[in-house]
């Protein structure tokens, strides 16, 4: 079982590989895309999950770019497993979802394929691709399929160069508060 202060120091010691093909680390894509989540008023779950969406990147040992070998890390479930010890459902759920949430997207918005930048693009394919109609419909009616997309949203957009946010320190309480501790265990 790992701990809260183990998560936080993997982003402290793994997070400083690149995000993918971005132009952004892991640990600035986490801040950035938890900035977004709290900016927008939403509760410690959806931030907490928002900051921890991509962990299953840390704790894998495919190499930084696995999607350029033609692998796909399937980051998503590796993150839950070792998050759901800590945290409920309204935390792993949309992390769990939100690679599913971009096949959706695909599906359910003409605009948003174009959107994509290319390292998302080359992802989706080893994800499975867009999600049909019925595949699309059925995703979401599942329970928190809508915080997945939001998260997606937020995924997709934190990906600033040298874009200023709060550090990690700054969402200990949150991530505290969502998985229904005071202290960190």
């Amino acid at each position: 079982m790992i701990t809260l202060t183990e998560i936080i120091d993997l982003y402290r010691n793994r997070g400083q590989s690149q995000y993918g093909g971005e132009a952004v680390s892991q640990l600035e894509h986490a801040l950035q895309c938890a900035t977004l989540a709290e900016e927008a008023g939403k509760s410690s779950s959806l931030i907490a999950a928002s900051l921890l969406h991509d962990l299953g990147h840390l704790v894998h040992h495919l190499g930084e770019e696995p999607a350029l070998q033609g692998i796909d890390d399937r980051h998503e479930d590796r993150a839950v497993p070792v998050l759901e010890t800590l945290f409920p459902a309204a935390v792993t759920t949309p992390i769990r979802l939100h690679v599913a949430a971009k096949r959706y997207l695909c599906a359910v918005e003409d605009s948003y394929w174009a959107s994509l930048s290319h390292a998302s693009k080359r992802s989706l394919e080893l994800q499975g691709g867009v999600f049909t109609p019925e595949a699309a419909k059925a995703f979401i009616q599942q329970s928190y399929a809508e915080d997945a997309v939001e998260l997606r949203r937020w995924d997709d957009l934190a990906k600033v160069a040298e874009l200023k946010t709060p550090d990690l320190d700054h969402f200990l309480p949150i991530l505290l508060d969502a998985c229904g501790n005071e202290v960190l265990p």
